[in-house]
């Protein structure tokens, strides 16, 4: 049918470069999202697991007759059980050497543990029953015989050679290591140097916390295929790791995602809980759901950075920088997953040496198994702990030498005429204003009125500090293809489908802005689906890719897709394709009234729809950069530091939506800020146990963190040259800015106090009582 006539202007109000309204608040709002938990198909039963006591263990005895003789209970399932049925160990894939030359090592990581537990929380066995009460009941009267084996569940312990192995394979726990730069020069670097500055830098172990658990729902469909619902960031990696698991065909098994209430990147790829509810689901044909509560969260979702270097830098006498040192340990837990590895060992070392010049490097970075969780992606991977050694450097640098560290920067930064720039680690940035970015920030900030602030604290009582960040990131996931269809329907709906995935950061809408630019039609006309496998496959999202990779991908398959239109329209309408003017819905021979309305052609087609399946590859990754700024009152007497002033300038390449853009700004910026002064997930060193396994431990960022508002800026004028829409990934910027700029401010509120000897001492998180002890010589 014919739509009706669309506004000529609707694709300025509401296409790319607008603050439209997230499509997708509304339902979310109004209490109508979709989320795993809230599909209760009939007959649904639901999952509690067993779960190891102990940091390291051998199973001696599963005893389970109690449980399977439990009210409700309609099956129980250990380890040795998957074993014996062909359930194959999750793929670990990580791709780098020990030390030696041989290839990297990890223990097998079983679906549910069967010889020996490696971490406190890894699961053993598993109940389905009629309610999730009743399977936490049979559950607990599950009985395991354990003997406790020794463990270590810090990578210095770890590799201490008093610790037990963790496998065969690594008698010294260390999973992996890797190589890079020329150690001989570096060292002659280091030799001739005016400076050098050195510091320990630990970046601490964090949760991701997502507002909505791990959930998966599992149950075999009409059709006879295994079917999950899930809340994950990844579906089509989900499906591949199911499958290879349990031995099934691709074509067996579909992923679907609803609404995803955050993921940070601990929602990416499968976990042992999810292959066990589909090998469920295969064995009961009916469905089963597990919904994960808080603390199995904490035991058991992956968490993130958790690397420890020892960090140096040489500097000539008129501060260029010479050459860069590391050496990092990155605790990767009990079972080194690719990614795990993958991030410290090759991702952040892709940025180390950030917005600066810098010819020579040598590092050496390794992996090393402990009895904790494993770690992997969080908001970052790798990034923020790279930037934030470089920055710590940069400014105790500045500190050392005297030399201004505004000054500084500018003496090192790489230059635009540089661009495209390789850097050490055989990265080539394509384009990057860094200079005229902190510019900008350092007016919007009002850098040279600080003073004035300062003495106003001072009168007060607090010590007040000024903190800066300048840095880059990479972004792609170096999955650099992506694959959409676009659909125009009869009935006025233009639908689009994406492989990307929604997990709270509004990609539906800048999506949405994107069909609306092409095709001219108000925004409520166009559909957006998501996370659905029989649908199509893809990356997913995570490492910011969403819009520069699935965005670019969508925005040439809606071109593409109107070439076809117009194709069709020169035949509808007997005239040359050449000759047909597009504009809001409707093709129109130039000149003439002669016009088709391109819904009405829709329907004319045999298939009822014009449809078009397109794939894109963008050229390379994208590497946006900013200028973060931050001012923090910290209290003598108590330790406190409060966060009063942060600005920030943001070189995101092309903006589609604003609104969204700063949002993932400023709320990546709290997620910095809360590792830099509250978040640790900690295990306790002799027992092996986590003691921060719930919220009342583990302190998370809340509103009264900031005494400020979000001053956020985005620079338009350098865009991206490796995709057609000109965009930088900017879903973790934030956060690897705040964290560097926040602990610079309070190493310099410390040394405008007369106590700069401090500075280098800092180590996240800065809570109140570490300063204070720090601050009053108690240690810390």
């Amino acid at each position: 049918m014919s739509a009706d006539p669309i506004d000529p202007d609707i694709a300025t109000r509401f296409g790319s470069g607008r603050a439209v309204p997230r499509l997708e608040d509304e339902g979310l709002l109004k209490g109508a999202g979709r989320y795993t938990d809230d599909l209760q198909p009939a007959g649904e039963l639901r999952v509690a697991f067993v779960r190891s006591p102990h940091p390291h263990a051998r199973i001696l005895a599963v005893d389970a007759d109690t449980a399977r003789g439990m009210p409700g209970v309609a099956l129980v399932v250990t380890g040795a059980e998957l074993q014996r049925a062909g359930v194959k160990p999750l793929p670990v894939n990580a791709a780098f050497k020990r030390p030696g030359g041989g290839p990297s090592a990890s223990p097998a990581r079983p679906v549910l543990a069967h010889d020996r537990v490696r971490f406190v929380g890894e699961p053993v066995a598993l109940v389905v029953a009629d309610t999730a009460q009743q399977a936490r009941d049979a559950a607990e009267a599950l009985w395991v015989e354990y003997e406790e084996l020794p463990g270590a569940v810090d990578v210095h312990a770890a590799t201490s050679g008093q610790a037990a192995p963790l496998c065969d394979d690594a008698p010294d726990n260390i999973a992996a290591e890797a190589r890079y730069g020329d150690a001989g020069k570096a060292e002659a670097a280091f030799a001739g140097a005016a400076h050098v500055v050195r510091l320990a830098i630990d970046n601490q172990r964090v949760a991701a916390l997502a507002l909505e658990p791990r959930t998966v729902l599992a149950w075999i469909a009409e059709d006879g295929r295994l079917t999950l619902r899930m809340s994950t960031q990844m579906p089509s990696g989900v499906r591949t790791t199911v499958c290879e698991v349990l031995g099934l065909p691709r074509e067996q098994v579909r992923v679907t995602v609803g609404d995803v209430g955050g993921g940070f990147g601990m929602k990416t790829g499968a976990y042992p809980e999810d292959i066990a509810l589909a090998y469920c689901a295969t064995q009961l044909k009916r469905p089963i759901k597990w919904a994960a509560d808080r603390s199995e969260e904490f035991l058991a979702s992956h968490h993130g950075r958790d690397l420890h270097a020892q960090a140096e830098l040489a500097l000539a006498a008129d501060g260029r920088i010479l050459a860069l040192r590391l050496r990092s340990l990155a605790n990767v837990g009990a079972y080194a997953t690719g990614a795990g590895v993958a991030i410290q060992l090759l991702v952040g070392p892709w940025v180390q040496t950030s917005v600066y010049d810098i010819p020579l490097v040598d590092f050496h970075f390794r992996a090393v198994l402990t009895n904790t969780a494993p770690t992997g992606a969080y908001r970052g991977a790798g990034r923020p702990e790279a930037i934030f050694t470089i920055e710590r450097l940069i400014d105790e640098a500045a500190r050392q030498t005297g030399i201004d560290r505004i000054a500084l920067r500018r003496r090192n930064f790489i230059r635009p005429a540089q661009m495209p720039y390789r850097n050490p680690m055989d990265q080539t940035y394509d384009v990057g204003r860094f200079e005229h970015v902190m510019d900008q920030a350092l007016a919007q900030a009002d850098w040279d009125g600080f003073e004035a602030r300062r003495a106003q604290s001072q009168a007060r009582g607090k010590l007040r500090g000024l903190g800066i960040a300048t840095f880059l990131e990479w972004t792609g996931g170096n999955a650099l293809e992506e694959r959409v269809t676009v659909a125009v329907l009869p009935d006025g709906v233009i639908e689009v489908f994406s492989a990307v995935n929604a997990m709270g950061q509004g990609i539906a809408t800048t999506l949405a802005q994107l069909v609306v630019d092409v095709f001219q039609v108000p925004i409520d006309r166009v559909r957006v689906v998501l996370g659905d496998t029989d649908r199509g496959d893809g990356f997913g999202s995570a490492g910011s890719r969403s819009l520069f990779t699935g965005g670019s991908a969508l925005r040439e398959g809606a071109e593409r897709t109107l070439d076809a239109a117009r194709a069709l329209a020169a035949r509808e309408l007997e005239a040359s394709a050449a000759d047909l003017v597009y504009d809001a819905g409707r093709f129109k021979v130039r000149g003439t009234d002669v016009a088709v309305d391109l819904f009405a052609l829709a329907g004319k087609q045999p298939q009822g729809r014009i449809h078009l399946e397109s794939t894109t590859q963008v050229a390379g990754p994208s590497w946006p950069n900013g200028c973060h700024i931050s001012e923090i009152e910290l209290d003598p007497d108590t330790g406190q530091v409060q966060v009063v002033a942060y600005s920030s300038v943001n070189d995101v390449g092309r903006v589609v939506n604003p609104t969204i853009v700063r949002g993932q700004l400023d709320g990546g910026a709290v997620q910095g800020m809360g590792q830099a002064l509250l978040e640790q997930m900690v295990y306790d060193p002799a027992s092996g146990q986590p003691i921060t396994g719930s919220l009342m431990d583990y302190a998370a960022p809340r509103a009264d963190l900031l005494a400020c508002e979000f001053v956020t800026s985005m620079d338009e004028s350098t865009p991206c040259k490796n995709n057609p829409l000109g965009v930088k990934g900017v879903g973790e910027l934030g956060t690897i800015g705040a964290t560097p700029c926040v602990v610079n401010a309070v190493a310099d509120a410390l040394a405008r106090s007369g106590r700069a000897a401090l500075a280098p001492q800092l180590q996240m998180p800065l809570t109140p009582v570490r300063l204070w002890q720090l601050m009053h010589g108690d240690g810390h």
